[in-house]
């Protein structure tokens, strides 16, 4: 089944383009189905970057699924007042309703402490939202360290270097649903400096390191319940994402450390190889079969009440 999404939004034509079907609000009124809500809270500088990337996994489950794109009370600095005014609603417009699941993005903050980002407490303010008013919260990169933080009072750390490309992982807890179907090994990408010990880790009860790499540390985490998922890397990252990344730093005349596993021979002069769209894809399936539509009530409004019934340790 399609995405649906606001007419009009830049990402329609671009996966279209793709031969990803996605709906557009006038098409599926049309439906008489019950279709999962997913808030989108995109934190990441080029929303519509972000936008096409995240609907792009969406969109290949046989779940209709309505998007809303939400934002909080900032400026951001590389996309359009006119983009947000149309396409998103701000937290504070939506906070009364319930979802079937939410996405929080990652974002450039990762040598900054928590307390440092401008919209720390409005962030808090979702974190807690979310425990009551949906299934499931999948956070991403930035946003899963920022999350555990939250619920686990525990700091990140910088790392000496930068941690980017595209690394291998292996599965820790094969039995879990949001790794049915997945290889032995797989890869994702990875950008950040920051990094949560898994020995600091491994002491909250509550947390399930499902998967990860001596390398990369814990790659997927979540709470028994499966309401908390934790993705440290971006398995939603385009081919070319890590190659811009790359590309601003030497621009701006940083020492630009090449990603790893990315490009051939490590030759910045070829075109990356993409090897985690397929693991990138199932991940998302996974956790909105068996996180969201598998564990939420049909009437959304009684989603706090029905969350909590079981868990999947």
């Amino acid at each position: 089944m399609p995405i649906r999404v606001p007419d009009q939004l830049p990402a329609i034509d671009a996966l279209r383009q793709e031969n990803i079907y996605v709906m557009p609000e006038h098409r599926a009124d049309t439906q008489d189905i019950r279709p999962m809500q997913v808030a989108v809270l995109n934190l990441m500088p080029d929303k519509i970057t972000t936008e096409i990337q995240l609907i792009r996994l969406l969109s290949n489950s046989p779940l209709q699924v309505d998007i809303d794109l939400v934002r909080l009370e900032h400026r951001a600095k590389n996309t359009s007042e006119d983009h947000l005014d149309t396409f998103y609603r701000y937290f504070n417009d939506i906070k009364d309703r319930n979802y079937d699941g939410l996405i929080i993005t990652g974002a450039p903050l990762g040598l900054k402490s928590y307390e440092d980002v401008t919209y720390w407490s409005q962030l808090q303010e979702v974190f807690k939202w979310a425990e009551d008013h949906v299934t499931s919260t999948l956070f991403l990169c930035w946003a899963a360290h920022a999350a555990i933080y939250h619920y686990h009072d525990l700091q990140h750390e910088i790392r000496d270097d930068k941690l980017s490309g595209v690394y291998q992982h292996q599965k820790w807890q094969s039995k879990a649903p949001i790794m049915r179907g997945f290889d032995d090994v797989f890869f994702a990408p990875h950008s950040r400096y920051g990094e949560v010990p898994i020995e600091q880790l491994k002491k909250v009860d509550d947390l399930i390191l499902v998967s990860g790499s001596d390398e990369v540390g814990a790659y997927l985490m979540q709470d028994k319940a499966g309401t908390k998922v934790f993705i440290t890397g971006h398995p939603e990252y385009d081919r070319n994402t890590l190659l811009t990344e790359y590309q601003r730093d030497v621009d701006a005349g940083l020492e630009a450390i090449v990603p790893v596993n990315y490009f051939p021979n490590d030759d910045v002069t070829q075109p990356p190889i993409k090897l985690w769209q397929s693991h990138g894809y199932l991940l998302f399936i996974n956790w909105l079969n068996y996180y969201v539509y598998q564990k939420t009530p049909y009437d959304i409004s009684q989603v706090s009440a029905k969350i909590r019934t079981e868990n999947f340790a």
